[in-house]
Parts: structure tokens; sequence; C-alpha cells
């Protein structure tokens, strides 16, 4: 069965163009199948009948994990308990509460299954599709979590210290607040892609999809400033040519940056929990505030549907409704 799977990661990855992110959530969602299906005996897909794909379903939907915080699976969710029953405390003596399965990860899982076995009748591998069955659940939108103005303007202000690592983060935060960039754009950037003269970099986005950002003055300046006195004084032998690099002269692994800006974050008194994607929403929902077109946004964005852009305007009409609330003298 795992031929099938690994067939089909190379179509996302070769043919589909997918990001090495999503075919490992692929092959973590499609490997927790297959292993299913080797304790229930079934060792070939063709054996596989639309009673079996519903019982893996059924026992997914009841199956207990871990706690949140225990740890996190390839899919980027909690990871699973290999044990459902309640697990000793660390600290002794208590026991943890376990919790189900979330409904947006049976979600995943269903796609999961319904894609590979579209590939793998559209390959003539399978003569029938029959996850085609399988209905996906009602997906609640979950609204995206932006900064404020005040956050921003704590998380931008520069610290007194200019050492090559702060310069970095520096040069990051105003990038990803300046350009809407996805972490791993951040990570990925590389020096040939920056045009900081003309005022934009040339992004490669999910899929491999290229597009054209533009770059505000204060992140061209963090940028050059961090390019000229900061970079130089991370190079090894050893560096790549991407923009932003570690103590260590490499480039950034995806939890080394995210960590980076969480603690910057912290330095700048900011008490919430800061993610990389919040840069990201910030920058969409402030532009959507002051009057950009939604279709540019998109673009900027390097969303391939406008639906998924759709997603800030709920975002911005609470922001309205507040300041009707606030202003108006008959709200």
């Amino acid at each position: 069965m795992q031929n099938l799977v690994e067939d089909f990661l190379q179509y996302l990855r070769h043919e589909r163009g997918q990001s090495d992110n999503t075919a490992k959530t692929y092959a973590a969602l499609l490997g927790k199948f297959t292993a299913w299906a080797a304790k229930e005996n079934l060792t070939d897909w063709p054996d596989v009948e639309l009673k079996h794909l519903m019982a893996f379903l059924s026992q997914e939907r009841i199956r207990n994990v871990l706690p949140t915080g225990r740890g996190k699976s390839a899919t980027g969710g909690n990871a699973d308990a290999a044990d459902p029953s309640p697990r000793p405390s660390p600290l002794g003596g208590a026991r943890e509460k376990t919790r189900r399965l979330s409904g947006e990860s049976v979600y995943l899982e269903i796609a999961a299954l319904r894609a590979i076995y579209k590939f793998a009748e559209n390959e003539k591998i399978l003569p029938a599709n029959i996850a085609e069955n399988l209905s996906l659940p009602r997906r609640w939108k979950r609204l995206p979590k932006a900064l404020s103005n005040d956050e921003i303007t704590k998380l931008l202000t520069p610290e007194e210290l200019a050492t090559p690592d702060i310069l970095c983060d520096q040069a990051i935060l105003e990038l990803a607040y300046a350009s809407g960039l996805r972490l791993s754009e951040l990570k990925n950037l590389r020096l040939e892609q920056l045009h900081l003269d003309a005022g934009f970099i040339n992004v490669i986005g999910k899929g491999n999809k290229e597009r054209v950002v533009p770059v505000g003055k204060t992140a061209v300046a963090a940028l050059n400033r961090f390019i000229e006195a900061g970079r130089p004084k991370l190079i090894t032998p050893k560096s790549s040519a991407n923009v932003f690099l570690t103590k260590r002269g490499g480039p950034f692994a995806a939890v080394t940056l995210w960590l980076r800006i969480k603690k910057r974050a912290q330095r700048a008194g900011i008490e919430r929990n800061i993610t990389p994607h919040m840069l990201r929403h910030s920058f969409a929902t402030h532009l959507l505030e002051h009057g950009a077109d939604l279709r540019v946004i998109q673009e900027l964005l390097g969303h391939a549907n406008i639906g998924t852009t759709e997603i800030y305007t709920h975002v911005t009409g609470n922001r309205l409704r507040e300041i009707h609330r606030k202003f108006h003298p008959r709200a």
C-alpha cells in the first residue's frame, strides 16, 4: 500500500508543484490509514472497500489524542497518543485529560483519501474512486488574528543594540509586515530575488509560483542595513545565498525563525502569543482597512483563489461595526 502513497507524493511534488510541507502533511495523513489497514489485514488498495474507509474514519472521530502542548505532528496539529487512556502528569500523581480528534483533522484525512483515490483512478491504478462517496464535513472558517497598530509599532521599533542577529530580526519583521510573506517565503528568500533599488522583490510561493511584491521604504532601509552591516558578519565559507542567516551562517529552519520572532515580540512587551502568520494577516487586514482592493491583496498574498482572501472582509467588517458602535450617536 505504501508504494501507491509514494507515487502519489511524487506526483504532488513533481507534477503538481506542491511544497514539501504539503507533501509531508499528505504523507502523515495517509500513513495513519495505511497503518490502520495493516492491522485490519488489508495488504493492497484493491482490497479496500468503502466500508473500510468508513470504519477507519469512524475510529478517527472517537480516537483520543494528547493534550495541547504535548507535541506536534507532521501536520502541524497535536501528536497522537499511542495509548488513548489518560497519562500520568510529569509533575507526578495527577492524570492528564485526553481529548477527541478535532473536526478539522478528520476533514483533512477525508481530503487526503479523496485525493489519492482520484490520482489512482486517473492513472488507471484503481478501477474506481470509492472515496468520492465520502462527504467532507463543513469547515468553520477561523478569522485571522491580526496585530493592532500599537502592537505593530511596538514590534517594529528598532532595538538599541545593533548586533548582526538584531539587524537580521529587524529586517525579517519589517519585510514580513511590509510585504505579507509566508514563513517559508521569508526563510527561503535569496539575494538574487531582491530588487531593493526598484522597491520590489520576487517571491517564490506555494506551488513554485512566482509573484512580484513591492517593499516599503522602511523595510528597504532595514534590509539594506542588515545586508551591509549585519549579514557579512554571519557569513561562513559554507553559507548559502539566503538573505537571512542564523548565527552559524546557515539558512533558518522554520521553527528557528518562528522562535526568533516570538522572542522579539516578548522583548517588545507584547503579551499575546505571536505567530509569523499574524504579520501576514496584519499586512492584509491593514491594507483592506485603508481601502485597498481585495483583488490587489489577493495578488500580493499569492492566493490562487479569491475565496481565500475574502476571509479578511469578515475581519474588517467587525472593525467597521466597532467603529460604528463607538462613534455613531444612535448606534
